[in-house]
């Protein structure tokens, strides 16, 4: 035990040594500023008092645009649509206004939605950290050590997702002081609502806030996991990167594109966004949360496994 913590140590000053490492962590900071003031400034979506007419207009629109659906067939993609209505239609009848994109919550409510550039850089990370020992020959290094090749390959996993947590708490917590700058601290009493597929319900703000964090990190550890997997077996960083950045990039599109048909229940990208039971509405129809995780645990023990397998059986001379 003490070894692996030696070496997820020495890991971690690898990973925080290197300049490219400081200019990820500068642009995620600066990304949440620019973030921050195009909201202040450009985005205040509700700044009249009158947010129950610009809800009834949003709701015109979106009925619209579900007649249009319908007249092409396409009803099953109306369905967000139809609760989006009711979500409008319950703050108009309840009293609840919309938490404004200029507050802080509004705006820390939108900041989750950056994690897929946190993911960009974790997975340039988690590609290069097994690889780059091939490329630069340091690998025998490692390995005249004591220490066996499963301890060596998991340390190097550890440091890099304790390298996406980094980045995840940097991302909330610059958001928090940014928005707190920015808009003060208004809009935290306001509740968040919610399609849970029967009516619509009111959730915490924080607690949601906290809950898009997480589901948006599902993605994040599956991609970066898949990283790991490639560059451990091909022995090539940049490899991994493109196919990790490709298919994370494309592969919730080619679910959208395939959602009819039986066999998407079983691509990785139809599970990775598990709030799509948190507010309702799941990809395929008939799908479960429990069945979307246990398809989660199976591609994640097949990376693993697969990573692990190749390090410790194949010859690694460099």
């Amino acid at each position: 035990m003490l070894n692996i913590i030696r070496f997820i140590q020495n890991e971690n000053m690898k990973i925080y040594k290197r300049i490219g490492t400081w200019v990820m962590v500068g642009v995620l900071i600066l990304t949440v500023v620019i973030g921050g003031l195009v909201t202040k400034y450009m985005m205040n979506v509700y700044e009249t008092e009158d947010w129950q007419l610009a809800l009834q207009t949003e709701n015109q629109q979106l009925t619209d645009q579900i007649a249009q659906l319908n007249d092409m067939e396409m009803g099953s993609a109306a369905q967000p649509l139809h609760h989006q209505i009711s979500i409008n239609e319950y703050r108009i009848t309840n009293n609840v206004p919309p938490v404004e994109s200029g507050t802080l919550w509004g705006f820390m409510m939108t900041v989750p939605d950056f994690t897929a550039l946190a993911s960009v850089f974790v997975i340039v990370i988690g590609a290069g950290i097994v690889a780059g020992e091939f490329s630069t020959g340091t690998i025998k290094l490692l390995l005249i050590r004591p220490v066996n090749r499963f301890k060596i390959l998991l340390s190097k996993y550890i440091a890099t997702l304790l390298f996406a947590v980094v980045l995840l708490a940097l991302l909330f917590l610059s958001s928090f002081a940014v928005g707190r700058i920015l808009f003060g601290f208004g809009g935290g009493q306001l509740p968040y609502l919610v399609y849970n597929g029967e009516e619509v319900v009111e959730r915490s703000m924080i607690t949601q806030i906290m809950s898009f964090y997480a589901f948006n990190s599902i993605d994040l550890v599956m991609m970066v996991t898949f990283a790991f997997m490639i560059s451990t077996v091909f022995r090539s960083g940049s490899m991994a990167i493109g196919l990790s950045l490709f298919l994370m990039f494309t592969g919730g599109q080619v679910v959208q594109l395939f959602n009819q048909y039986d066999w998407v229940k079983y691509i990785l990208f139809t599970h990775t966004n598990l709030s799509q039971y948190n507010n309702g509405t799941p990809i395929v129809e008939g799908m479960t949360m429990s069945y979307s995780i246990m398809m989660l645990c199976i591609y994640f023990i097949l990376f693993i496994g697969i990573s692990f397998i190749t390090f410790q059986k194949r010859d690694v001379v460099a």
